[in-house]
């Protein structure tokens, strides 16, 4: 996994210590722990309960990840079908908006 900045890079200077949880623990050893759980069952979880909360902005970012973790475009679409009837029907519409940002117009 790509070294993550994210944190430094928009929190660095408002909130040093909350970036630096974010990029050092949260990503760098969190996220690595793959001989526990791979990056892609680790972002099918993260989509999942980014969704169910309806916290959309984080939810297109972590798409983005999940795609670079091997999700496809099909499987995003499984993914929010299933939220849709656990996590309300509204959300699963603002998350397909997102899957077509982030996938475009790939075929299923």
């Amino acid at each position: 996994m790509k070294k993550q900045t994210a944190g430094r890079d928009n929190l660095g200077k408002l909130a040093p210590e909350f970036a630096r949880l974010n990029d050092d623990v949260l990503f760098g050893k969190i996220w690595s722990r793959e001989a526990e759980l791979s990056l892609r069952d680790r972002s099918m979880i993260t989509i999942s309960a980014l969704m169910a909360q309806g916290l959309f902005s984080q939810l297109k970012s972590h798409f983005i990840i999940g795609k670079e973790h091997g999700i496809t475009k099909q499987e995003a679409v499984e993914i929010v079908t299933q939220l849709a009837f656990y996590s309300g029907w509204p959300k699963a519409w603002s998350a397909f908006g997102l899957i077509k940002e982030v996938y475009g117009e790939e075929e299923i």
